[in-house]
């Protein structure tokens, strides 16, 4: 089941493959074998991809809702051992979060739960849902974007955590350094650093920038803040940059809140599999990443 929901994920008996450490052949004779099993036809070869039949789409169904039953079983027993927290508790996330948000909420989950291990993995957020799924991590921090599964995606609960605006950066040289506030407009013209196409950052500067009305001309790709940072210093075009984002003093840049309706931000959310979110590990780990946001994240409201 796992390998039939990757499919249907990524599209690809190869990337299945990938993300579930098989090669694609075993990815292939699983499905026969359960098509056998069931008596149904699960995939449809359509090109270089594969279709997923009616019945593959109901067997997802039943599969979604018996694993989050488990997850609740789960849950359940947990009330029958000690109220000390104890096992462990994986998160992951993107580099921001990763960075700044989850620390403290696991330097939280010590203090108050020491018997409980806690493990980090910086990811991006489409990989977490594969983590997820594989039962690899227990919960994840991601932004939402289009390369994410959707809210309603039963395998998953998803629940906003914070909103984190986007700020412009510019170099010390150019004409708008000393301004107040921007609106994206007033810079539609202007050569753009934008991460690498298909990843979380590219899409969300990409959406913000056609929402104010303009595609932006890119100039450059930067995947690293310290990359993007040296560009802009050096007057190689702007760029968006998290309000979060921890940018090295050694590069002279300028932070320009951007004014507008919306004004760009990233929605930034937790994510368990379905059923698990009771569990008192994950609760206490969701409840963490709660705290922190809410309570030691004053830049979200005042630029850095």
């Amino acid at each position: 089941m796992k390998v039939l929901q990757a499919i249907a994920r990524h599209g690809t008996v190869t990337a299945a493959a990938e993300v579930c450490r098989l090669t694609p052949s075993a990815v292939s004779h699983q499905m026969q074998a359960l098509a056998r099993e069931l008596d149904v036809v699960l995939l449809e070869h359509v090109g270089r991809t594969v279709r997923l039949t009616p019945a593959a789409h109901t067997l997802l169904g039943h599969g979604a809702a018996l694993t989050a039953q488990w997850e609740r079983a789960r849950a359940d027993l947990a009330t029958h051992r000690g109220s000390e927290l104890t096992g462990s508790l994986r998160l992951c996330g993107f580099s921001t979060a990763a960075a700044v948000v989850a620390p403290r909420a696991l330097t939280r989950l010590r203090d108050e739960h020491p018997g409980l291990r806690v493990q980090l993995r910086e990811t991006e957020p489409a990989r977490a849902f594969d983590l997820l799924a594989a039962g690899d991590t227990d919960i994840a921090v991601v932004v939402a974007t289009p390369s994410i599964p959707s809210r309603t995606d039963p395998a998953f609960e998803q629940q906003p955590l914070y909103l984190e605006p986007l700020d412009l950066l510019v170099g010390p040289e150019h004409r708008l350094a000393g301004a107040a506030t921007i609106s994206l407009a007033d810079v539609a013209a202007e050569p753009w650093i934008l991460g690498t196409p298909g990843r979380a950052y590219h899409q969300l500067v990409t959406l913000a920038c056609t929402s104010a009305g303009f595609d932006p001309a890119v100039a450059h790709y930067a995947d690293e803040w310290d990359t993007g940072a040296a560009l802009v210093a050096r007057g190689f075009g702007v760029a968006l940059v998290p309000r979060l984002a921890d940018l090295p003093a050694h590069h002279d840049t300028r932070r320009i809140p951007v004014t507008g309706v919306p004004v760009p931000a990233r929605h930034v959310l937790t994510a368990v599999r379905a059923g698990s979110g009771d569990q008192p590990a994950v609760a206490a780990g969701l409840d963490a990443l709660a705290w922190v946001s809410t309570t030691e994240l004053p830049e979200l409201a005042e630029p850095r």
